[in-house]
């Protein structure tokens, strides 16, 4: 009888795990079941998107496809979307050409998708994820935005520095009447060159309180150095936000391929070799005791302290966010009044408003000054018109999914870890949008949508709506959207208010021919300028 319970004992030691087994079996079947039939179910969901192949997704395609902007535009108008999906390795990119899913994305959804990408060229640029613009979401990202917002841009610190930002406003304005004098009264302008080392001349003086890295020049122009100098900004952002196979394959990170990385790291260094000697001279002086008052942003960034009355940033952060406020700040002003001035060449009757515009407002005795702004609504809609139709870039840096998320009314699928990019000129010249979408035309900006009054009050030059995309919205948003317009707009009413401009001799039009791959103007803007004002005018600046 004891015999025969201890075999029945065994007999239910042996059963009970193998029936454990068996169920523990069934369930994990079921479980990879209900996980696959959720994984087809998602991925049905994506946006539209040419198919991919295993494991590499679409990165042959993109590979035999130069340049990939115009691929994904080509990919986006073949299958008729606003929004599409395109695998490259295992990373999603979402294109998206919709200013409604692009609110929906920045406004209702913002914190999921507030990160940026962790690319090489990101990491190097932000000296290793140190500043503001490229770093992922997190305590970093945090702490340079506050110092960005609180500190360097605010109202009271715009206010602060406004009378450089009128000196190099003066500048520009002088060293166009020099061309014009030495030129029996009229020069040919290269137009792309000042207004970039407008903008340069501007971040540098309230950076680094100074407007030339080497010897002053007598009449307001650049140097080499500063030449140079924007000439490595402009090719560093050319590769900052390209798309490098790199970036999504993670094994190939340490190689360069495709030849970004050796292009990125010599302009980032032509950039640094201007500013390292600067900055490292000014925390020296301020450790000494040998500067104790601030003059400019550097010095406001070494001034900082944390509660403990410590330093708040270190060197190598301050030299991290003076490289994202130099590659942030050049390229939108300079690139839209040169696309809106060549636009204006084209279209007489919209420079003959915007020249009668600044007459009324401003007179012909004196300079155009910040203060006119509020009233330059027509100006402000040439500035708007400019950003809308030639962005300085198709794509807009990435936002990062940090989780599963649906948009349009849980039509798409967005999963973790997709690379979100805003198309500025596809939402700009988007033709459900925009009626005659390619057509430069300033007065649509002025007939507001639903109040039409709203226009002539107080044009902004910001879109939150992004229906066109010029400082982007939410908290990627673009913190200096006061500092860019003032910059953008004060660029054209000085320009406008100051010269009349003509196509060059022996031309009838300008050429509005974009550079292949990108959104640049092909050929910088040449155009011929004579004085409108009289002489002292001139002679004030």
């Amino acid at each position: 009888m004891e015999s025969s319970h201890i075999s029945s004992l065994r007999f239910w030691y042996l059963l009970i795990p193998l029936l454990f087994a068996f169920i523990t079996q069934i369930f994990l079947k079921l479980l990879k079941q209900q996980i696959s039939s959720k994984s087809k179910q998602t991925t049905s969901l994506l946006p539209p998107g040419p198919k991919p192949w295993p494991i590499v997704g679409n990165l042959p395609e993109m590979l035999a496809n130069k340049p990939t902007s115009q691929w994904i535009h080509n990919i986006m108008s073949d299958l008729n979307t606003e929004i599409a999906c395109i695998r490259l390795g295992n990373i999603h990119v979402i294109p998206i050409t919709s200013p409604e899913i692009a609110c929906e994305l920045l406004t209702k959804q913002d914190l999921i998708f507030a990160s940026r990408p962790r690319n090489w060229s990101s990491e190097h640029v932000s000296g290793g994820f140190l500043s503001k613009l490229l770093v992922p979401y997190g305590e970093q990202w945090k702490k340079m935005k506050k110092v960005m917002t609180n500190e360097l841009l605010s109202p009271r610190r715009l206010q602060w520095l406004q009378h450089k930002r009128v000196e190099e406003a003066n500048n520009i304005v002088r060293y166009i009447y020099n061309q014009c004098k030495n030129n029996n009264g009229g020069g040919l302008v290269d137009v792309r060159l000042t207004a970039r080392h407008y903008s340069g001349n501007i971040v540098r003086r309230l950076v680094f309180n100074t407007r030339y890295f080497g010897e002053v020049r007598e009449d307001g122009g650049p140097g080499f150095e500063e030449v140079e100098h924007i000439d490595a900004i402009f090719t560093c952002l050319r590769y900052l936000f390209a798309f490098s196979i790199s970036d999504y394959v993670a094994c190939l990170r340490e190689l360069d391929l495709d030849g970004h990385k050796k292009n990125l790291k010599n302009a980032t260094k032509l950039i640094l070799k201007y500013h390292d000697p600067l900055i490292q001279d000014r925390v020296h002086q301020w450790r000494n005791g040998n500067r104790t008052h601030e003059e400019d942003l550097l010095d406001v960034l070494i001034s900082l302290k944390d509660s403990n009355d410590n330093p708040l940033l270190t060197v190598n952060e301050i030299k991290s966010q003076i490289m994202d406020m130099m590659i942030a700040t050049v390229d939108n002003p300079s690139n839209a009044f040169e696309w809106g001035l060549a636009e204006m060449l084209n279209q007489p009757e919209t420079l003959r408003k915007a020249t009668e515009e600044l007459d009324s407002v401003v007179g012909k005795e004196r300079q155009v000054q910040e203060s006119d702004i509020p009233k330059l609504n027509y100006i402000k809609a040439c500035a708007r018109e400019a950003f809308r139709l030639h962005p300085v870039d198709d794509i807009n840096p990435d936002h990062v999914s940090m989780e599963d998320t649906f948009v349009a009314n849980k039509t798409y699928f967005i999963p973790k870890g997709s690379r979100v990019i805003l198309r500025r000129q596809g939402i700009g010249q988007n033709p459900r949008i925009w009626e005659e979408p390619l057509k430069f035309k300033p007065e649509r900006h002025l007939e507001m949508e639903n109040n039409k009054d709203v226009g002539f009050k107080n044009l902004s030059l910001n879109e939150p709506s992004l229906k066109l995309i010029s400082f982007s919205t939410g908290r990627r948003g673009c913190p200096g959207i006061m500092l860019g317009s003032t910059m953008t707009i004060m660029l054209f009413a000085r320009m406008l208010h100051g010269f009349n401009w003509s196509v060059p001799p022996n031309e009838t039009t300008i050429e509005l021919s974009e550079l292949e791959g990108y959104t640049m103007k092909a050929k910088p803007l040449m155009a011929y300028a004579t004085p409108r004002l009289p002489a002292e005018v001139y002679h004030i600046v």
